[in-house]
């Protein structure tokens, strides 16, 4: 990294915080962040002939294995058939698999397979580095107000998404 005490750059929150140019910082500051964050893996998803959309049903497949395609669909927030091609393509890949759902056989609920695992494992860790890198230089507090802020931004019924991931992995 160029220049690791990055931090000493950005300026305290005035007691004027919400003031325009404070608000513009805060989105820029999202903007450029989230970019960044995508960059650092575009390389590994490139290798593996995978695209963003690709690495985010893997995630969140992932992080809720045997999440149906309605869910999917609502945590992604894309189409129907956007998605359907993605799904697609991860199972011609042999990355996941989908089977009826449990409780009601229309749904089809979604797994990956060890190899998708493997994929979605080695891009993740590039995701987790740099989180990890990021939160370490902020410190606890400040990774503590950047999920109080993420989380004001969600509408409620995102948060409750949010919350419920991960927990029957």
């Amino acid at each position: 990294m160029q220049d690791e005490n990055f931090l000493s750059q950005v300026p305290a929150a005035s007691a004027l915080f919400l003031r325009e140019a404070e608000v513009r910082r805060g989105i820029e500051y999202l903007f450029f962040g989230h970019g960044a964050l995508w960059r650092a893996i575009d390389a590994r998803l490139a290798e593996h002939a995978l695209g963003r959309a690709h690495y985010r049903a893997l995630y969140f497949i992932a992080r809720a294995p045997g999440l149906t395609i309605s869910d999917l669909l609502a945590l992604l927030g894309i189409t129907k058939q956007s998605l359907g091609r993605v799904i697609k393509e991860l199972e011609a890949r042999d990355y996941l698999t989908t089977r009826p759902g449990g409780r009601d056989r229309r749904q089809k609920e979604l797994r990956l397979t060890p190899a998708g695992r493997t994929v979605e494992a080695a891009i993740f860790q590039q995701l987790r580095d740099a989180m990890s890198r990021a939160y370490t230089h902020a410190g606890q507090q400040a990774v503590t107000g950047f999920w109080q802020v993420s989380e004001a931004l969600m509408p409620p019924r995102e948060r409750e998404r949010v919350a419920k991931l991960g927990s029957e992995a």
